[in-house]
């Protein structure tokens, strides 16, 4: 070329094509059959540039397995390149996904050159004749072969000329792309007679022409029966008929039907030129005779979905600002004059210390009064949440509440007490993962009812006020020592969300508190490494024999302190009070040393450490009633881990923090002292920390192996907190210890934390709750429909959400996807359904029938075409062929419906079409097809009748508002 811009562009092509090694023959065995939709599609690209213009190269390529007779086919002579050889198979016509030239012109590899940019095109022919010898002489040079394309005009038009180079032979891509097709090429007659004259034949009787063609029909108008999903029931909510909305479960299903059209492609693979008519006037093709028919589904767009809806405008609240103050009116909780003095003197009362049992105070009274005024305030009509819904709510979350209306006090407390322990499957323990809380407590039960209530009645406004509501309640249980029902026995889950714990460490303290106030001892856990759970009982056993155990019992409770702070009385049972009694006679410690006294009687004994006996006195060793360690939520762990950090590293900060940490540490000691009069240090290790005390059997003067022992080495660093704890400790039974957890001044914390709560706050808290539920409703609903893809997303689901939740404050993006995930999962269950329905599986008697029809819909759904067995005369086939000939009678006249005969028996007549053909005016099963598609091939001699038969291949598409041609045509080069 004489231009030098063009050489280079060239050399860049032929650099390109040697570097991805696309030089000399290619090799590969015959396609088999649907290769082009199972198999596996690779493209690499590259950037080269014309001038200042880019082009994008790409090599688009089917990945096969090397052959092993790659040097026997080189011998064959007279065989067809590789690339000739697939515009000849028939095996991949009409692929349902491929590349659009794979699909026209059937080719397995080939590279496209493009614009790199989406708004650049090469719209003047020079350019584009310019494009094409390029193109051209790269190929000459490389001797590459592959065919080589170049996309011209607009990208949205998908016009490409192409080129392939072999050994003695040539091929010429061509495309026609019009908006309005010509009438004579409407049918197969004007088709064959623009190929042939492509052709050019010059033999005079032509070769036959090989034809495949399909017809695709379009079924848009599904039947309102079709769709099982009916809408939920708002109004029979609390009724109690609610279906499928009802508080504790999430809706699920699609609102409008999830399936929008139903694409029956009908085939004729391999026609011979003269079988068959169709021309303006007549047509063979009769969808009904034709030989494959494939069907499609395309789904609807996002289609509306319960389970989406609910999750989604949940998420929403995570993004409001406002407070529940804000929401619901300030004026709520304002009053004015002696009330508020009233409140304020309350709440002095509640916090000084008193004498005073803290259920006689008067905060639960100023809680209710606050409830009439917000009433009072707000009006019946101007509350979000009629009272009819809310005490439904209410009852659903606090079932003790309405035993207590009918049986009293007791009813409450007792059926609030304690939980079935937690069934271990996986499905349960799915809490852990999500760090949500357990599917059976009370916060996964308020999440749901929020979600509910955000949704259906009232929005923000009902949050708020069904939060407000639930506050109160906690409050009203605490003042009045109610257990909160719905959560577990013990301290703080950390598994679980933060408002989890907060309403854990509420109930322990309420438990506590309810011990106290009726003067009785709670359940005891020893979490000493000696004792368990099921020792309890027995420590009143080893001090039962006392003489003076009746002095203690008239006692009054407050007389065991003897200052004013109150102290946690830790007994196991009323007999172990009474047993105890005697030791009380004697307080106060004595002089400290390395061991203790042994006149100072016992108190405090839980049962013996088996066969341990003192080191000194050689008495059992007892294991002590201890206190419980405060429980703490995960936001006071982390405030104490931030405390402790502040220290530094200082000797003095070190020695500091050793002390804040051993509270827990000194009251054991004095709980060990108390119970072992004349006990060491070493005793106390031996019992709580086995490890730092290290026996080995030694010889002694006479010759016998004993078994020393003696502390580890950091026990005897000089001044180390064991010691000095040990030596600051008096003997002092757990009853008489200051309280290690203070419920009074915690559970106000709580109640605070809850009141300050925004909505905003409460939607992020109770997120992981609500995603926990919608797995398990998805999961509900997959094991109803078995569909295997849906299986593996949902595992994905639950392993991403493992991650993102676990962190505490997940990102909203990452929160997002989640819940598209589990939308998507909804869709497909909601179309397998639809699908299901439509074509009537569960009401198929014949069980085998049934069981076709059952995968062709699990296949409709995972794959992009589905074969249809027997085409028109199968199962599935008469059904496709029911549902067109019921939206075709839709679009005619009522006279002509009546006419026609009924549905059950219509597709199933043999002959009907033909005869329904032949009537005037009859009625046709199927529309007018919506695309038209035609392959034409042979094999002629070009350009003279002597040259070597090359094959010559023109695909067709026609639709509506689109026609297309796309021509291949080789010639014989050897002697032109």
């Amino acid at each position: 070329m004489p231009f030098p811009l063009p050489n280079r562009f060239i050399s860049k092509i032929e650099e390109v094509l040697n570097d991805w090694k696309l030089i000399g023959i290619s090799s590969g065995k015959p396609l088999e059959k649907g290769v082009y939709t199972t198999g596996a599609w690779e493209e690499k690209s590259d950037e080269i540039s014309f001038a200042d213009f880019k082009f994008s190269i790409t090599h688009h390529y089917l990945v096969q397995e090397p052959s092993d007779k790659d040097g026997k086919e080189e011998l064959v002579e007279d065989a067809l390149p590789l690339p000739m050889q697939d515009l000849l198979c028939m095996n991949n016509d009409f692929p349902p996904r491929a590349h659009c030239l794979v699909r026209w012109y059937g080719l397995r590899e080939f590279v496209v050159i493009a614009p790199a940019a989406n708004n650049d095109a090469v719209l003047s022919e020079s350019k584009c004749n310019l494009l094409l010898s390029s193109i051209s002489i790269a190929l000459g040079n490389t001797g590459c072969q592959v065919p080589l394309f170049v996309q011209i005009h607009h990208k949205w038009r998908r016009m490409y000329v192409g080129e392939y180079q072999g050994p003695g032979v040539r091929t010429d891509f061509e495309m026609v792309h019009l908006r309005k097709v010509p009438n004579q090429y409407t049918h197969l007659s004007g088709l064959l007679d623009i190929f042939k004259s492509k052709i050019g034949c010059p033999l005079t009787p032509l070769p036959p022409v090989s034809m495949a063609i399909r017809l695709t029909y379009v079924l848009q108008d599904w039947q309102q029966y079709f769709w099982p999903q009916q809408p939920p029931d708002i109004d029979a909510l609390v009724g109690g008929e609610v279906g499928g909305l009802e508080f504790g479960k999430l809706p699920f299903g699609a609102c409008e039907d999830p399936i929008s059209e139903l694409h029956l492609a009908t085939t004729w693979p391999h026609l011979t030129e003269g079988i068959i008519v169709d021309n303006d006037v007549y047509s063979d093709l009769d969808p009904i005779q034709a030989p494959q028919w494939s069907v499609r589904v395309r789904k609807a767009d996002n289609p509306q979905c319960l389970l989406g809806d609910f999750l989604t405008e949940f998420f929403k609240l995570c993004r409001r600002k406002e407070s529940t103050d804000e929401i619901l009116g300030r004026s709520a909780f304002e009053e004015e004059g002696k009330e508020v003095a009233d409140i304020t003197h309350a709440l002095s009362k509640l916090t000084e210390p008193a004498p005073v049992p803290i259920h006689k105070l008067s905060v639960s009274n100023m809680v209710h009064s606050a409830k009439k005024k917000i009433r009072k305030h707000r009006g019946v009509d101007e509350s979000p949440l009629n009272n009819e819904v809310l005490n439904t709510i209410l009852l659903f979350l606090f079932p003790d509440a309405a035993d207590k209306l009918a049986d009293g006090f007791e009813s409450r407390t007792s059926t609030s007490a304690g939980n079935n322990p937690p069934p271990e499957n996986e499905d349960y323990n799915l809490f852990s993962q999500f760090k949500s809380a357990p599917s059976d407590s009370l916060t996964y039960k308020l999440a749901l009812c929020l979600c509910m209530i955000n949704f259906y009645h009232g929005g923000v406004k009902g949050v708020a006020h069904l939060w407000q509501e639930f506050v109160l309640e906690m409050r009203y249980r605490w003042e009045n020592n109610y257990l909160i029902p719905g959560l577990a026995n013990g301290p703080p889950d950390l598994r679980c969300c933060l408002l989890h714990q907060k309403l854990q460490m509420l109930n322990c303290c309420i438990e506590r508190k309810k011990a106290r106030d009726e003067g009785k001892k709670g359940s005891v856990f020893d979490r000493s490494p000696g004792g368990t759970c099921g020792d309890t009982g027995r420590g009143a056993d080893h001090s039962g024999d006392n003489p003076d155990k009746e002095k203690e019992v008239g006692k009054s409770w407050e007389s065991w302190s003897d200052s004013e702070e109150e102290f946690f009385e830790c007994l196991s049972d009323t007999e172990d009070l009474k047993g105890n009694g005697q030791e009380n006679g004697k307080k106060g410690g004595a002089k400290e040393g390395n061991k203790e006294p042994v006149n100072i009687k016992p108190e405090g004994r839980l049962h013996p450490h088996g066969k341990l006996t003192l080191l000194h006195p050689g008495e059992p060793l007892y294991i002590p009633i201890t206190q419980e360690p405060a429980p703490m939520t995960e936001d006071l762990l982390e405030e104490q881990s931030e405390v402790l950090a502040k220290l530094g590293t200082s000797a003095e900060g070190a020695h500091l923090r050793a002390r804040m940490q051993s509270a827990c540490l000194l009251s054991d000691m004095e709980s060990f002292k108390a119970a072992n009069p004349g006990c060491c240090l070493e005793d106390f290790v031996r019992w709580y920390s086995p490890r730092d005390y290290i026996e080995e059997e030694v010889v002694d003067e006479k010759g016998n192996i004993v078994i020393k022992g003696e502390l580890s080495a950091r026990m005897k660093i000089p001044s180390n907190m064991w010691v000095e704890a040990w030596e600051t400790a008096k003997p002092v039974p757990a009853r008489r210890q200051k309280r290690l957890f203070d419920d009074t001044r915690e559970a106000e914390k709580v109640l605070h934390y809850l009141a300050v709560q925004k909505p905003a706050d409460l939607a992020r808290h109770l997120l992981p709750c609500i995603i926990h539920a919608a797995v398990l409703k998805v999961k509900e609903e997959e094991a109803i429909e078995d569909i295997s893809s849906v299986k593996k997303i949902i595992k994905q689901i639950i392993s991403h959400s493992s991650k993102v939740l676990r962190f505490p404050s997940p990102e909203d993006k990452k929160l997002e996807e989640i819940i598209a995930q589990i939308m998507s999962v909804e869709a497909i269950i909601a179309r397998a359904r639809s699908l299901k329905a439509k074509f009537g599986v569960e009401k198929c008697e014949n069980e085998e029938e049934k069981e076709d029809l059952q995968r062709f819909v699990n296949c409709l759904l995972e794959q992009p075409e589905v074969s249809v067995l027997g085409a028109g005369r199968g199962p599935a086939g008469s059904i496709i062929h029911k549902l067109f000939v019921s939206a075709q009678r839709l679009t005619e006249s009522s006279d002509e419906v009546s006419a026609a005969p009924p549905l059950d028996e219509e597709p199933r007549r043999p002959g009907s079409s033909e005869e329904r053909r032949l009537q005037a005016g009859a009625v046709s099963d199927f529309p007018p097809p919506t695309g038209r598609e035609v392959i034409l091939r042979t094999s002629v001699p070009r350009p003279a009748p002597y040259s070597k038969p090359l094959p010559q291949r023109m695909y067709s598409v026609l639709t509506r508002e689109d026609f297309r041609l796309a021509g291949a045509f080789s010639a014989d080069t050897t002697f032109f």
